[in-house]
């Protein structure tokens, strides 16, 4: 292979990635990759970080594309690195999330011969990319330089375009690898040169009749509620506070949706759901006539249920992205319409003048709910749940909040009411799991200067490696570890039943002493007792820099009993109220 060849195409396709904004790069180490690698490292406007484990890089890379909302590139080599990366491609995709993934590949020639790390790596990731090609060799000629920019520009507009996810290009090189730097002209710095692709994202929506026949159709019902899931945009918490207004709707909103934290109107935002609607009398009391739901599918099995009791009443989703998001299979009407201009189009063609009373119902459900979680907040027991009321209080305005699977994410759910403060709340909610946490809140953490993850124990132990992140890179980050010694959720579902096989085969102890894995990554380890010595901590890590990680040890069937006692609390309350209704 010509040398001069392979710098200038691999440049020519790094180059363009830049010119259509992809300017940040995880790459991890290896040699077949090594022309991308150096190029990338070289390129002026291209910031390259490095992370040895691919499995740690991809989820780190998910981070920083979370953060930024921006397609982020992820490189290795060839063979089983570029399998490290699947976890991570398949949770951008569910959850998506603009990633470029590039692996590098032996030449054709030294495919399925039994060359050393050499695997078959073309659509290696399935359907879970939304799109592949196996490059060229490198050819310098003209039309291939303009192929290598194309198929960057395809790239980035590929992974952004709706719904936005994980792009693979699988570049074969040969040897010599290290590209001749010495050559001139590698990058077009000029300004007035265009880029080869200009790629334009645009937004759906409907036109004036099917604006008309969902105005009358959401219109004509006095008794609906409005359903956010995860969602990104802090702009759509002013359209849906002002479309729930004028409908006197209740907005049911899911802790990542970013509507129970910033400075949009709140008082329609219900934020206790899911304590109250595990109670069967609300259930079949509160009956909606329409369902209006936004987003991914809330975090809360309740309100699922809830929604699956009535799937035959009209149920509208819309989803900006496209795609296919109805487990509860209950949908009447899909619309792909973006979030923020439907709702302008319903409100401009609403009336006001709406009775209210179905609303404040709602609201004061919910009042009962938030009543129990002060009273649970008084608590002194180190409980999982106050983790979270916690941290509302103490997170500063503009922080993020990276949060766990498994309970902590739950808790979340139940915990973190409305407020004020604008905090950023993510999670990797797309195929839910708990591998790559750690990693993906670096990546997160390199972009914002306060970013607190909340995790169990087994998720950090499934992720310990992601710590180096914060040593090589002087990342600024909290991690408080709710350390229950096992995986606590378990314990809330009927395996718990089975106490023969149940530590064994679900409550999993480990009994490992983390603060040993944190000193070895450079980080400060506090294990609090109370909790006065968590909010010190946690304030105190804000103030100093580097990686701090605080655990709150707690007890799995202690946690159990609060969670229990205080649904059945909201219950009877709730059930006492609907009496004196009566």
């Amino acid at each position: 292979m010509n040398n001069q060849a392979l710098t200038r195409y691999v440049a020519s396709f790094v180059d363009e990635l830049v010119r259509v904004g992809v300017t940040e790069a995880v790459v991890s180490p290896g040699s077949r990759s090594t022309p991308m690698a150096i190029l990338m490292a070289e390129h002026p406007d291209m910031k390259v970080t490095i992370n040895i484990d691919e499995r740690s890089s991809a989820f780190y890379a998910l981070g920083v594309a979370k953060a930024t909302k921006k397609p982020v590139a992820i490189l290795c080599t060839s063979g089983t690195a570029a399998a490290n990366f699947f976890p991570a491609i398949v949770e951008a995709y569910y959850s998506r999330v603009p990633l470029i993934v590039l692996t590098a590949d032996r030449p054709h020639e030294l495919r399925d011969v039994g060359a050393p790390q050499a695997i078959n790596q073309n659509q290696l990731y399935g359907n879970h990319a939304k799109w592949f090609v196996e490059m060229a060799l490198p050819e310098e000629s003209e039309q291939m330089l303009s192929y290598a920019r194309t198929m960057a520009g395809r790239a980035a507009g590929t992974a952004l375009s709706a719904p936005a996810g994980p792009v693979h290009l699988n570049f074969p090189f040969r040897e010599p690898l290290v590209p001749n730097l010495g050559l001139e002209n590698l990058w077009r710095t000029n300004e007035s040169q265009r880029k080869n692709v200009n790629v334009v994202v645009g937004k759906p929506k409907m036109d004036e009749e099917q604006a008309q026949y969902f105005s009358e159709l959401v219109s004509s019902k006095k008794k609906g509620i409005i359903v956010c899931g995860s969602h990104y945009d802090e702009e759509f918490g002013y359209a849906v506070a002002s479309l729930a207004e004028i409908l006197q709707f209740p907005v049911l909103a899911d802790p990542l949706s970013q509507l129970r934290s910033g400075e949009h109107p709140t008082s329609y935002i219900v934020d206790g759901y899911d304590a109250f609607l595990r109670d069967e009398e609300f259930r079949e009391t509160f009956s909606p006539e329409i369902i209006i739901r936004f987003g991914a599918m809330p975090v809360s099995k309740a309100l699922l249920q809830y929604i699956q009791k009535y799937k035959n009443t009209t149920q509208i989703i819309v989803d900006g992205d496209g795609g296919w998001r109805d487990p509860t299979l209950s949908a009447t009407d899909m619309v792909y319409c973006d979030e923020i201009e439907f709702c302008e189009m319903i409100i401009s063609r609403t009336e006001k003048q709406r009775d209210s009373s179905w609303v404040k119902d709602w609201l004061k459900v919910n009042n009962l709910v938030k009543e129990n979680v002060k009273k649970v907040h008084k608590e002194e027991t180190l409980f999982e749940g106050k983790v979270f009321t916690e941290l509302q209080e103490i997170l500063p305005t503009g922080s993020t909040l990276f949060v766990g699977n498994s309970m902590p994410i739950r808790d979340l759910d139940t915990f973190f009411l409305n407020n004020e403060k604008s905090i950023h709340v993510l999670g990797n909610r797309g195929a839910n799991g708990i591998d790559g946490l750690v990693s993906t809140a670096m990546g997160i953490s390199s972009q914002n200067e306060h970013t607190v993850l909340v995790i169990g124990d087994l998720s950090l132990y499934h992720d310990l490696n992601g710590l180096l992140a914060a040593k090589h890179h002087h990342l600024n980050i909290t991690i408080v570890l709710i350390n229950n010694d096992g995986g606590g959720i378990f314990s809330f579902l009927p395996q718990s039943q089975e106490e023969k096989h149940f530590e064994t085969l679900f409550g999993t102890p480990i009994g490992l002493e983390y603060e040993h894995a944190v000193k070895l990554y450079g980080g400060k380890f506090t294990s609090i007792k109370d909790w006065t010595e968590f909010r010190t901590a946690i304030t105190t890590s804000f103030e100093e820099k580097g990686l701090h990680v605080v655990e709150v040890k707690t007890d799995r069937h202690e946690n159990v009993m609060i969670h229990r006692k205080m649904w059945n609390n909201v219950s009877q309350e709730i059930n006492e109220a609907l009496k004196r209704n009566q």
